[in-house]
Order: C-alpha cells, then structure tokens, then sequence
C-alpha cells in the first residue's frame, strides 16, 4: 500500500471543527425554450427545487464524508433557510450545537437559477455581510472554546459575511494554541496579516494575488506570493491555481519545503465548491498525521474528483484511496 493510499484509511472518526460563513445553496432548475418579449432574458419553466450546503456548510459535508467527525460553528437566522440547513446538517452526519441563531440577518442563501444542461441563468444572494458582535459573537467565542476541546484540527472557512471576524480569528488561534493542534484558514480579505497565528491558509491565486499584490503568471511567481503569505502568517501555504495545479509551501520544519503540484482533473464540470474540498481534505489528512506535503497532494486529486461533478459536491475516502491507486501516487 502506497503512502498516500494509507492516509484515508486514518480518516475515521478524526474530530475536525469548521468555524465559517455558513450558506444554503438553492438551485432552481428549470428548462429555457425561450427568450422573453417582455426583456431579453430567457423564461425559465420551473421544474424543481434543489438544496446543498455551502460555504462553510460545504467545507463541513466534504469532511463528513469523507469520515471525519465533523462539527460546524456559524450564524444562521431565524428563518426558513436555517431550519433547512439545520435538518441538512444533521442528515449529513455534522454537528450543529455550534450554529448561532441571530434573528437580526438572514440565513445567507444563494439562490442560482440553472436549466436542466446545468447552465446557470442567473443568481439571487439573500445575506449580510456585517460582522458579528454583541451576543451572537459572545456565544461563537464560547462554542470555539468547547468544541476545540476534543478537535483534532479546526479550520476558519472565510467567505466574507461576518463571521471571520479579527476577534472569531483571534479566539480560534488562542483555542488551537492551548490544544496544540492545527489552525487552516480559507482567506477571503486581501490583508494577510489578518491571519497571522494560523498554521495553513490555502488562498486560490486570484486571492494570494491581492493579498500580496504579485501577478502570478509563473511558477516563480507562485514562489514568491507564498514566500510573501508566510512572512505575513507565519504558515505554512497553499496556493490553488485552476488548471495550473497548486503551489505548496511547507514551513513547517527548520527549513521551507517548496514544490508545484499540476493539476489532476481530466474533466471539469463545475468549480464550485472545489476550494471547500481541498481545504476539507487537507485539514482531515493532516489531523490524521499526514504531513502537509502529502496532504496537499490529497487535496489535489480530491479537487480533481468534485470538479467533474455539478455543483458542490463530496468524496468518500475510499473514492479518494481509489483515485490514489489510478492516479499512481
């Protein structure tokens, strides 16, 4: 059995927190056969109604199955959209005692109309973007301390809507610190040093590109936008970069190792959701003592596994373990 093939059969039952912008994924689907008089937008006749888990949500299915304990701490609303999430999350095996309920914004919903050749028509974005504070940041903080207790790795899932906020990431380094376990973090601000204290990010190069303001065409690009992202974190990173692969940076030893992945996929369908896996895998293989290179090489074929799927979507480890052996790794 390669090295590689091995690390998904430790994924079972690791304890792997996510903290992060939770989302609901709405997919109205419908057939176009026609452009409307009324404007030059194409009338969509309603054939269904379907519902997945984004964002963090997404992050955290991804873990679920691929046989990690997982636990999701987040806001939701006191709405229609957070009871379905909640029902979701529970059908999906992910604990939902760390969701906070704040009735003063809506739970954030993409609402994405879509024919049924999985063209996309259009997209409707139910949110605030505000950051949280007063008591549903009080409770967040109290449940990052709780659930990093028995967490073998915890993993900040920014998007931008007001959980991720200095203090949320200030909270979860001290609680990954005082556990002594790894922090990764999926950034969306373009001020890096905002995640100063956490062990991984993986940003993709549109995000590395203006957090360290270097135009990555090259591979000696990729190289110095990672040398950039560790001055200012501290961490080890991964940079996600489409059809071109990834480039790593291990900053974990007395001396960074560097190394460009290329990418995996034969085929690719959809990109959605496809950073929520990478982060997914690599946060899981590393709570089961993979080293960072090879469990961003995990991350690599996982990627190249969703991507061929619509929408986002998961993997099981064994799937993973098969694509190792195809894959020759």
């Amino acid at each position: 059995m390669s090295r590689l093939r091995d690390i998904p059969a430790r994924f079972d039952g690791r304890h792997v927190a996510v903290i992060g912008d939770v989302m609901l994924d709405h997919f109205l689907v419908g057939n176009v056969d026609r452009i409307s008089p009324e404007a030059p937008v194409p009338v969509v006749r309603f054939k269904r109604d379907d519902f997945r888990l984004g964002g963090a949500a997404n992050v955290a299915n991804n873990l679920a199955a691929l046989g990690a304990r997982a636990t999701l701490i987040g806001l939701v609303g006191k709405d229609d959209a957070g009871d379905h999430l909640r029902k979701a999350l529970t059908g999906a095996r992910i604990g939902v005692d760390g969701l906070v309920t704040d009735p003063s914004r809506p739970t954030t919903r993409k609402m994405r109309v879509v024919t049924t050749r999985n063209q996309q028509v259009g997209r409707i974005d139910y949110e605030t973007d505000a950051d949280v504070d007063g008591g549903a940041l009080d409770e967040l903080t109290r449940q990052i301390e709780a659930v990093a207790a028995s967490a073998h790795a915890l993993v900040l899932s920014d998007y931008r809507k007001g959980v991720v906020t200095p203090a949320v990431i200030a909270a979860t380094a001290a609680a990954a610190r005082a556990r002594n376990i790894p922090l990764l973090v999926d950034p969306k601000v373009p001020n890096a040093e905002r995640y100063r204290g956490t062990t991984f990010i993986t940003p993709n190069h549109h995000e590395a590109e203006l957090m360290t303001q270097i135009s990555i065409r090259t591979v000696d690009d990729a190289r110095q936008a990672g040398r950039v992202l560790h001055e200012r974190t501290g961490g080890s990173v991964l940079i996600t970069w489409g059809e071109h692969g990834m480039w790593v940076m291990d900053a974990s030893g007395t001396s960074p190792i560097e190394e460009a992945l290329p990418a995996l996929a034969r085929e690719v369908a959809d990109v959605t959701g496809a950073g929520d896996t990478v982060i997914a895998t690599l946060a899981l293989a590393v709570a089961a003592g993979a080293s960072f290179p090879d469990a961003a090489r995990l991350a690599n074929l996982a990627a190249s596994l969703v991507v061929a799927r619509f929408g986002p979507a998961t993997i099981t480890a064994a799937e993973l373990a098969d694509a190792v052996t195809a894959a020759g790794l």
